[in-house]
């Protein structure tokens, strides 16, 4: 096999001519020169139709490849320009690179892949490339990808929710796919023009097949959501509902404290030097006493009755004895949240019993909440019929909370979107000229049950 045939494979480019291989000296780098075979030739970057020849461009340039063993190998060849009947005058198609890109697709296919399992650490020194280089390859092997692959198709029963990215209230809006587990859209901002632009994506036609709708209580969503899918099922977010009432418990916690502690007797200050005279000290106050027990309760409240310590169970029967408004509402959150776990005739008559308690029990924070639950019953309920939460939602949210800290240093969101749906898309970038039969078996879903063990 000749020389330039083995550059060839080495580099892994195919429609390309191997001219000549050199050692740049100055630059301390192997140059394989190249070039387009005859019919991949004079073509469109953008488009890849064949066009008409317009000049010589900037004369030879040169694109990164995968280093051979410890030196850089530069790829070297002419780029000429074409006039485009679409896109005008663009530099011609090279079928080692893509368009307006410095790198080979190997290179880029490399470093998107080194992205969704190793550090930015590891992957600037082990390739050599500065982190906002990998941004920019990231997007661009991102784009490629989805231009192949239909994202919404099957779509029936879709999770939306958002997340921070960053601080100053910077949030990204995500979707994800309820039957497969895998991300389906990410876009920054967190209102209801951020998510019409998914729905415009997805088209008239897919919006129809939508058959269930997870989320929060956020009304932007439930307004976007009813525009456009109004036959889907809104399904009302079960943790969020019993969120809601543990914060109610909390809020009523730190009033009890606060009654209890101002009705304390105000505790005598003395000097530094020696004892008080006898008879002169503080006294024992119960109501300091509450105020303390009340104080310390917060987890005992909060927590379920199965996970409470023996020290936690003993804090919730002072509760029960001390303040019964507290533990009327520990009572209420535990009951609204048993209720998820009834079939649906059984919660259909379990709910509507807790709503009447709530109105009457004389704790604002559960008559407010009653009022919340009221207007979100449907929902509530068809959450419990269907069997339907936000669980797949948190964990992606779980997982691009974790992209977030490697993709450190990107200088858009774009990129960060763009690691995230390579990561957690479905579609995850494998590494140039090897089989994957174990992926292409697999549930293609990065960081799940097979994830490896990450550096960070």
């Amino acid at each position: 096999m000749r020389n330039n045939r083995i550059w060839a494979r080495i580099l892994g480019v195919e429609k390309t001519i191997v001219e000549g291989v050199e050692y740049d000296d100055d630059a301390g780098c192997v140059v394989v020169s190249v070039r387009p075979t005859a019919r991949a030739r004079s073509r469109c970057g953008v488009c890849r139709r064949r066009s008409p020849g317009y000049d010589g461009g900037a004369g030879r340039r040169r694109w990164r490849a995968l280093d051979a063993g410890q030196v850089t190998v530069l790829v070297e060849a002419p780029a000429p320009r074409v006039m485009c009947g679409e896109h005008g005058v663009v530099v011609a198609h090279v079928p080692w690179a893509r368009h307006g890109a410095g790198h080979t697709r190997r290179f880029d296919e490399t470093i998107a892949w080194l992205a969704t399992h190793c550090s930015k650490s590891a992957v600037c020194e082990l390739m050599q490339v500065a982190w906002r280089t990998v941004g920019s390859i990231v997007d661009r092997v991102w784009s490629d990808t989805k231009r192949k692959i239909d994202r919404f198709g099957g779509l029936a029963r879709i999770g939306i929710d958002e997340i921070s990215y960053k601080k100053g209230h910077k949030y990204l809006t995500v979707v994800v796919d309820h039957d497969s587990g895998r991300l389906v859209w990410a876009a920054e901002g967190h209102n209801a023009d951020t998510l019409r632009g998914f729905f415009d994506l997805l088209g008239e036609a897919r919006c129809a097949q939508i058959t269930h709708v997870t989320a929060d209580a956020a009304a932007w969503i439930a307004k976007v959501v009813a525009e456009r899918c109004p036959d889907a099922i809104r399904c009302a977010d079960p943790f969020h509902v019993v969120a809601w009432a543990t914060a109610a418990v909390d809020k009523v916690r730190r009033g009890a404290w606060n009654r209890a502690r101002a009705k304390a007797i105000p505790r005598k200050r003395f000097g530094t030097r020696g004892r008080p005279r006898a008879g002169t000290g503080n006294t024992g106050d119960p109501y300091r006493e509450r105020a303390t027990v009340v104080k310390k309760s917060r987890w005992a409240l909060l927590k379920n009755p199965e996970n409470l310590t023996e020290k936690q169970t003993v804090t919730l029967r002072l509760i029960e004895l001390e303040d019964p408004a507290l533990y009327r509402a520990y009572l209420l959150k535990e009951s609204l949240r048993l209720i998820f776990q009834m079939s649906l005739e059984d919660a259909v008559v379990e709910l509507g019993r807790w709503i009447g308690w709530a109105r009457r029990c004389r704790i604002p924070e559960f008559v407010a909440l009653a009022r919340s639950i009221v207007t979100h019953r449907d929902s509530i309920l068809a959450a419990i019929e269907h069997g339907l939460s936000n669980g797949r939602m948190e964990s992606i949210n779980t997982k691009i909370r974790l992209i977030t800290r490697v993709a450190f240093g990107f200088r858009s969101p774009e990129a960060l979107v763009a690691l995230a749906m390579l990561g957690l898309g479905g579609h995850p970038p494998q590494l140039p000229g090897r089989n994957h039969p174990r992926m292409s078996q697999e549930s293609p879903k990065l960081w799940g049950s097979h994830t490896p063990s990450h550096p960070w």
